[in-house]
């Protein structure tokens, strides 16, 4: 709707038309007395996404008028709902006062609720962060830079790679993503719902530079380390102005910026955070995932936390070694249950404090607060018994604030309402002249039963009662039967059917002071909420720092927990590359299965640096591989791990190449997917990678597919080195080892009995023996008549020219079941192999072409 003819339409609706017409790309919940209304387009998708009714309200212009509306006591739900989907909300609130304004009561946008910028509890997912981000890209770079608006974390990093940024994206996660005009990569940003375009200016490197200089107060930004960083820079600058446009109010929890720096961190690509399932499952879910073994967190802070730490792990084995140290501390001392009984008290003081600094905190959430404060004391004597240096760091920085504390005691009640709109907040004794206020409001009681008494006597009256309601105010009640003792100066307010009420210029004068007391008392009490708020802003850093400390504290105690519980062993980190595992389990396998979980070794290191894994389908290859992976992601994240022993030296990044699916949207097959991610390894993994491929080429035909597996595994073992392993069911490749160095085979065995399989799980040296195909598609359901065939159609194979033996390269043997690499040489190819042209004179050279040609 765009504003045209104004005057054509009603006063009112020329002043939606104005409102709206400044915010177009949200939808404008418009205050209309215990309503937000919505019209015209912004009713009808409303409507649709909300699942209210569409009416009409009059006509404007000629026009009956699109209409939708929610109830202002139950926006919070409505919002959730809109947040969820992506959408932007505009809150147009009434500031004028409809008592002395002429035409419709002024109005204004106090706030735009953006999925990315939602800090209110109501709107949020306790446990998972919610991220704003803005992307760039100019020449070779991109620049990325994400704002957590409920805890102040601003991050910004540079990925040089498509995949890097994909990566990012997957790593954030972010509710709502910023991108300019111009961006080129739009298949990245698609996938995100709540996407936001924005003008090119908006991402100027100078603009940027001094929106955050401004918000930090400081003449740079060298302190931050992020001087360099342009294209980081330009993506966070453009973040942060759209934030302060959203909100409306300073942010003085956002104090700094920090450069995301690759080199700390393993790496991880998109599709290795997909296949491994670190925090959602490849349904989409959150269940069956490493969070949902390792998160049994007290607070949903420290749960946030965890999630971070799964999705970076670390390089730093002195960092690493802090957190292993600690998490050992607290299992040996078996403290943890002690600290997550206190840590269950503290709520989401992180989430909290971001609602102080937005100045957006409920009553309800200062007396959380307080709460958490009034346990520190304790929390500081239960970590007073460790030593460890971690430990003892962290209980520093969550030291208790005795005089915030005493503050908030004195200031907020027991119990507080919900909301500061009805007062009732601020507790009795903080505030003499409220106090004063508030008796004169309520002691209005004691003055109300001293006149009853005296005008009962006085008159005679035994039926009169003196009484209040919301309509009439103050009255005087007296029966119908005793209304003719009534004096004279009695003024008839209401009849009712069996009583008549009257009004007494004192009762009245009583009335005027007494309802003026209580307006007198809400406007002091909303006034000192205010004063409330800035005595606690000061102390903001520190109260952030105490938070940021007990999120620590509590995923560490949780781990130590975890580690105690499922019988995890702290690993050992080393200098020499290699992974060196004695009886790894899968972390949520083990979880899941109502069997004991069958432990497995591995030994990857420089002379054995790739395994040809080989077995039957459902045999536990995959199982084995990413409990392997998992098993190091988290050793990285400096957790304990599921295994009896582990020793793990340098990691730089974790590949996995399992499964694919087809991406019809970008026009990718399951095969083309499969080959862009063998093509991201092959070009990024190094020696201290460990690499996870399976099942290479099978998407193509077979020696297709086979060629480009051998090949893969090759450059794998010698050009890059990286710690491999490879499952396969080209019964080929395991012909590997013995044509090269650092290459081992294993398998994973099953035992055949008649028509039935038993898969035993367990890893052996070696290469299995056959594929057990036919014994799994039967498992399957396949129809017996179908296997029946199927075992004729493979004898027939195996007999037939199909599967001849050929030497390799290294002239060894291949067993006669298995399909060659290459071809046997045909006649004509054997005849060119003899042929030195350089010895030939040109009539020789043609007549043996002919010959060829004949021989075609």
């Amino acid at each position: 709707m765009t504003v045209k003819g104004l005057e054509k339409h009603t006063p009112m609706m020329q002043q939606y038309l104005r409102i709206k017409a400044e915010n177009p790309d949200t939808l404008l919940f418009y205050r209309m007395g215990d309503f937000y209304e919505l019209f015209f387009d912004d009713a009808k998708n409303a409507s649709q996404l909300l699942d209210i009714s569409l009416t009409k309200r009059g006509s404007s212009n000629g026009e009956p008028i699109p209409m939708a509306g929610v109830p202002y006591h139950a926006v919070e739900g409505y919002l959730a709902k809109l947040v969820q989907q992506g959408v932007s909300v505009a809150i147009c609130e009434q500031i004028g006062d409809p008592a002395t304004s002429k035409g419709p009561v002024e109005r204004q946008v106090v706030r735009i609720v953006t999925p990315g910028t939602v800090s209110d509890e109501a709107l949020l997912n306790e446990r998972h962060d919610n991220l704003i981000a803005a992307i760039f890209h100019s020449g070779t770079k991109f620049g990325y830079a994400t704002l957590d608006i409920t805890s102040g974390r601003f991050m910004l990093s540079e990925p040089e790679t498509e995949e890097a940024m994909q990566a990012e994206l997957q790593r954030t996660s972010p509710a709502e993503l910023l991108y300019p005009e111009d961006f080129s990569f739009l298949h990245l940003v698609e996938p995100i719902k709540g996407t936001r375009r924005r003008p090119l200016w908006e991402f100027e490197l100078e603009t940027a530079r001094q929106q955050l200089t401004m918000q930090f107060g400081t003449r740079d930004l060298v302190g931050f380390g992020v001087e360099n960083a342009e294209h980081g820079l330009c993506a966070a600058g453009c973040l942060l102005q759209y934030v302060k446009d959203t909100q409306r109010t300073a942010l003085p929890h956002i104090r700094a910026i920090t450069l995301d720096r690759k080199d700390h961190a393993v790496i991880l690509d998109a599709a290795t955070r997909r296949n491994l399932e670190l925090t959602q499952n490849l349904a989409g879910g959150f269940d069956n995932t490493l969070a949902s073994v390792l998160d049994h967190t007290a607070t949903p802070m420290g749960s946030r936390l965890l999630k971070r730490w799964l999705h970076q792990p670390i390089r730093d084995h002195q960092q690493l070694n802090g957190r292993l140290d600690a998490i050992a501390a607290f299992k040996d001392a078996g403290l943890f249950v002690d600290v997550a009984g206190n840590l269950r008290n503290m709520g989401d003081l992180e989430r909290i404090l971001a609602r102080l600094a937005l100045r957006s905190a409920r009553p309800r959430d200062l007396a959380r607060m307080r709460t958490a404060l009034q346990h520190l004391p304790e929390l500081t004597d239960i970590l007073s018994e460790l030593e460890q240096s971690r430990i003892q760091q962290l209980a520093k920085d969550a030291a208790p604030m005795d005089e915030i504390c005493e503050l908030l005691e004195r200031a907020i009640k027991e119990n507080p309402p919900v909301v500061i709109r009805d007062g009732g907040v601020l507790a009795e004794g903080y505030n003499a002249e409220l106090d004063e206020w508030r008796d004169l409001a309520d002691g209005a009681t004691r003055y109300l039963d001293e006149l009853e008494q005296r005008e009962r006597e006085h008159h005679d009256i035994d039926s009169l009662k003196v009484g209040f309601n919301q309509v009439h105010g103050f009255y005087i009640q007296v029966s119908r039967g005793q209304s003719h003792l009534v004096p004279s100066h009695y003024v008839r307010r209401q009849t009712l059917k069996n009583a008549e009420r009257y009004i007494i210029p004192e009762l009245k004068e009583h009335e005027d002071k007494v309802l003026n007391s209580k307006s007198k008392a809400l406007a002091l009490e909303k006034k000192l909420w205010e004063e409330l708020f800035d005595m606690l802003l000061p102390h903001l850093e520190q109260l952030q720092l105490i938070a940021n400390a007990l999120s620590e504290l509590d995923v560490l105690a949780n781990l130590a927990e975890r580690a105690d519980t499922l019988n995890y062993c702290r690993p050992e980190l080393c200098e020499q590359t290699g992974i060196d595992i004695t009886a790894g389990r899968h972390p949520v396998v083990e979880q899941v299965l109502s069997e004991p979980f069958i432990a497995n070794p591995i030994s990857l290191h420089r002379d054995r640096r790739m395994l040809i894994v080989t077995g039957p389908n459902m045999g536990g290859k995959s199982t084995y591989m990413r409990q392997t992976a998992l098993i190091a992601l988290m050793a990285h994240v400096g957790s304990f791990v599921p295994a009896e022993a582990v020793k793990i030296g340098p990691l730089d990044r974790i590949f996995t190449r399992i499964g694919a699916s087809d991406d019809l949207a970008s026009g990718r097959s399951t095969f083309m997917v499969e080959m862009t991610e063998t093509a991201n390894i092959l070009h990024n993994a190094t020696e201290n990678s460990l690499v996870l491929m399976d099942e290479i080429g099978r998407g193509t035909s077979t020696y297709d597919g086979l060629s480009l597996a051998w090949a893969s595994a090759e450059w794998l073992a010698e050009k890059i080195a990286a710690m491999t392993l490879f499952a396969t069911h080209y019964f080929e490749l395991t012909e590997l080892p013995s044509l090269m160095d650092g290459l081992a085979n294993v398998h994973l065995d099953a035992v055949e009995h008649g028509d039935d399989i038993a898969f035993m799980h367990a890893v052996q040296e070696g290469a299995a023996s056959k594929s057990y195909g036919l014994a799994v598609a039967s498992l399957a359901g396949v129809p017996k008549a179908v296997i029946k065939r199927a075992k004729t159609k493979l004898q027939q194979l195996e007999a037939s020219g199909h599967q001849q033996a050929v030497k390799p390269a290294g002239g060894v043997p291949k067993e006669e079941n298995q399909l060659t690499l290459i071809p046997e040489p045909s006649e004509v190819e054997e005849a060119l192999s003899n042929i030195n042209p350089d010895e030939m004179t040109p009539r020789q050279a043609l007549d043996e072409l002919y010959r060829l040609k004949a021989l075609l």
